[in-house]
């Protein structure tokens, strides 16, 4: 496996801290200009190690496969639901243009669209704990919303899918 792009930025300005972040596929240190080249070298190795860590562990396991989702929606409607939304499947299905995921409570399916395979994985858990309200609740209504609020990162996971529609310029809504 290839070694990452790393581009150190040294800056007179900063005085203690070292910052790291992912800037597409090159890893961008920012230390103070005074650090030596022996410290530079411990900061970017650290860095990276812990840039790795955070993104492994916002990455969902339920990403892998239609089983591991269905798992995972198992987990959540016992942690939030009481265990009784209980869908018969669940499965990744090809980019939706104007949905996250749907829920089809006749035959309790749920299919989640692709582009959510890459968000962080209480973003994905939110958009799982609404499709299960949908199975014990059709619709949009208070009933179906006091459901979906007993996920705690909710109003943050909204707020993340809202920002991610508008960098998109048209992505999908909230509401199905």
């Amino acid at each position: 496996m290839a070694e990452p792009v790393v581009e150190v930025r040294r800056s007179k300005r900063r005085t203690r801290t070292v910052t790291a972040y992912r800037e597409g596929d090159a890893l961008i240190v920012l230390l103070p200009a005074r650090m030596s080249k022996r410290e530079e070298a411990h900061w970017v190795a650290e860095m990276q190690r812990r840039l790795l860590r955070s993104e492994s562990r916002r990455r969902s396991p339920a990403r892998t496969s239609d089983s591991a989702l269905l798992a995972r929606c198992a987990e959540l409607s016992s942690r939030h639901l009481n265990g009784e939304a209980v869908p018969l499947s669940v499965r990744w299905v090809p980019p939706m243009r104007t949905r996250w995921a749907s829920c089809t409570p006749v035959d309790r399916t749920i299919r989640v669209s692709e582009r959510l395979r890459e968000v962080p994985s209480w973003v994905l858990d939110y958009v799982l704990v609404h499709e299960l309200a949908h199975l014990l609740v059709p619709g949009h209504d208070h009933e179906f919303w006091g459901l979906v609020q007993r996920y705690p990162k909710t109003e943050r996971a909204i707020g993340y899918l809202e920002g991610l529609a508008a960098a998109a310029g048209s992505g999908p809504m909230l509401e199905d």
